[in-house]
């Protein structure tokens, strides 16, 4: 019998500023189980080199539009994790 297969959903993380000079990185694919939310990509990410300097809880948008962690992901959804930003 074929074991079974857990369905994944393939996003690309982008990492702005000073999360991406943190990690050396200015995205990165994930794949990540089918019920997902931009939690768990933020804990891959914050799993990464570098990536346990970024904030537990850091502005997040998914596809352009802002999002909470609880936010479900789906196959091809880019998630922005931005950083606090000041101006002036």
């Amino acid at each position: 019998m074929p074991a079974p297969t857990t369905q994944l959903v393939n996003v690309r993380v982008l990492l702005f500023a000073s999360y991406a000079d943190r990690l050396g990185l200015e995205s990165v694919r994930v794949a990540l189980p089918v019920s997902a939310t931009v939690a768990d990509a933020l804990d891959h990410v914050r799993s990464l080199p570098g990536g346990e300097r970024i904030p537990p809880r850091p502005l997040c948008a998914v596809n352009l539009a802002h999002a909470s962690l609880g936010t479900r992901l789906t196959e091809g959804d880019e998630v922005a994790l931005l950083p606090p930003m000041a101006g002036g």
